[in-house]
């Protein structure tokens, strides 16, 4: 029963609290870089605007923390789907630390720790799936290394989470679903982890069951506000479980193929977790088959079925193949050695030897 729980210094949950922003934003800075995506989501607030068009990389970063310090900006509002809140984070992380991003990356950079506290953070989601309101570290691409990696720090947790699932009504049923999708990996993962405690448990059991009833809901009438509502507070608690749970192979896989290839996060946990799902339920037993067993009870009402269960909701949700992406059969072997090596895959139940991990990359082809 001992473990560390952290997460940002206050949450606010629930339609319409994106309007105390502004007043919240004034107790912490008095000028705020205000990162965004394409379109632009937060309410009117006075702020330096940075957009962040696609997925965040070392270089965009960079860019951003040079233009917060240029204008002044004393704290970091971020807007958006996960890229914007892991620009953002990252931004307010670096905007008060000395040196270089590659000083404090991890992967392919020399991975020291912040000296320095991060500069006020603010951050609020638009899509329900990656948590990243709720977590400690940013994931980055480096296109020179063709990886992403991640920085990290405590003081990267941002002082103010605001979670309004009217953010989301307008998503597209294809965001709908892959950030759905990524939301219920980010549920299973750290409930089956081996770094589980009793308090992510709670968050797990909650979310996974919140997904079962409104993933698909929120997929098909997409301004369904209770569906909507159901699945931000779902990857909310997801956010919170991976944080202090960790994940597994999904995430492992994820990360290589994310940095080698221009492919949505959330549509690659998608493809891949029916198939690592059947490969951890081949070598489960005891405590990992209890886990994966409750698993498949809150989503299909019984104890077995599960993979079956989740290769259908990812034929009903339109996710794609790998394949779709670019990866080739001749990439499999490179992945594979970089997801064994990466640090989401030490938290999956069960060690899965690199056969079985080619085997699974070849079947979410």
């Amino acid at each position: 029963m001992n473990f560390d729980f952290a997460t940002a210094a206050r949450i606010l949950f629930g339609a319409g609290q994106r309007k105390q922003i502004a007043a919240a934003a004034r107790t912490m800075g008095s000028r705020a870089l205000l990162v965004t995506g394409r379109v632009s989501r937060l309410p009117s607030l006075d702020g330096v605007p940075f957009v962040v068009d696609g997925e965040p990389t070392v270089e965009l970063v960079a860019r951003g923390v040079a233009t917060a310090r240029g204008e002044g900006c004393d704290m970091v509002i971020a807007c958006g789907g996960g890229s914007a809140i892991d620009a953002g984070k990252a931004i307010a992380g670096l905007l008060t630390n000395p040196g270089d991003i590659l000083d404090y990356l991890e992967v392919v950079g020399r991975a020291q720790p912040m000296p320095n506290a991060a500069a006020p953070f603010i951050a609020v989601p638009t899509t329900a799936g990656t948590g990243s309101e709720v977590t400690r570290n940013a994931v980055l691409a480096s296109p020179a290394h063709r990886v992403k990696a991640s920085l990290r720090s405590p003081s990267m947790l941002p002082r103010l989470a605001v979670v309004d699932p009217e953010l989301t009504l307008d998503l597209p049923p294809s965001l709908t679903a892959s950030t759905g999708m990524d939301a219920l990996t980010q549920l299973i993962e750290p409930y089956v982890s081996v770094r589980a405690n009793a308090m992510t448990d709670l968050f797990c059991v909650r979310g996974i069951a919140l997904c079962a009833r409104s993933l698909r809901r929120a997929y098909t009438h997409g301004l369904d506000l209770d569906a909507r509502t159901d699945m931000s507070m779902a990857s909310l608690l997801g956010g919170l479980a991976l944080a202090n749970a960790g994940l597994g192979a999904v995430h492992g896989f994820a990360a290589p193929i994310g940095g080698m290839f221009d492919a949505p996060h959330g549509a690659v946990c998608a493809a891949l977790l029916p198939h690592v799902t059947e490969a951890n339920l081949h070598h489960a037993g005891g405590e990992t088959l209890r886990r994966y067993e409750e698993v498949a009870r809150l989503l299909t009402g019984s104890d077995g079925g599960l993979v079956a269960w989740l290769a259908a909701l990812t034929r009903d949700l339109g996710i794609a193949p790998l394949r779709t992406y670019g990866l080739a059969d001749e990439d499999v072997a490179d992945v594979c050695a970089k997801a064994g090596a990466a640090s989401s895959m030490k938290g999956n139940p069960v060690v899965l030897p690199m056969d079985e991990l080619q085997a699974i990359l070849r079947a979410a082809r």
